[in-house]
């Protein structure tokens, strides 16, 4: 095997292995922050659980989007709690990946922009939204593996 055709293995072991790795990860990052809300991870206060019910989750909601009225933050939490459920569930089963992907990008964007405003930039850097963004958009736009990729 000369040393091309070992790089190019490699490369395309990277660009099949890459996207799934990232897919899985950011999948899991959204349903997790799903459970948290309806306790599975445990109850408010628990320690690593950051809502532990609904009604915390909407508190919170209300205190993220602190530039907008707050009657809007229940229906912002059922919005966002949507949203995250089924990117979360596509980008696990890689269904629709780069649409996905980039509506996924949107949503962490639209995190990290009323957490800049409501908590300043420290907030989404400590939850690491922005490296969530950033990973995100690169499954976006990474390119699909052909067939002679995965041989």
């Amino acid at each position: 095997m000369n040393a091309h055709s070992d790089l190019s293995g490699r490369s395309s072991i990277a660009n099949t292995i890459g996207p799934l790795i990232v897919r899985l990860a950011i999948g899991v990052t959204l349903l997790s922050a799903v459970a948290d809300r309806f306790g599975i991870w445990g109850p408010p206060g628990a320690p690593t659980v950051a809502w532990g019910d609904w009604i915390h989750f909407v508190a919170y909601t209300a205190k993220v989007n602190s530039f907008l009225p707050s009657s809007l933050a229940p229906m912002l939490a059922v919005v966002a709690t949507a949203a995250e459920s089924l990117l979360g569930i596509a980008l696990i089963l890689g269904i629709f990946r780069r649409p996905v992907a980039f509506a996924s990008a949107a949503l962490f964007a639209l995190f990290g922009g009323a957490m800049t405003l409501s908590f300043g930039v420290k907030a989404p850097l400590n939850f690491s939204v922005f490296v969530d963004f950033a990973a995100a958009l690169i499954l976006g736009v990474w390119p699909a593996a052909t067939k002679s990729q995965i041989k």
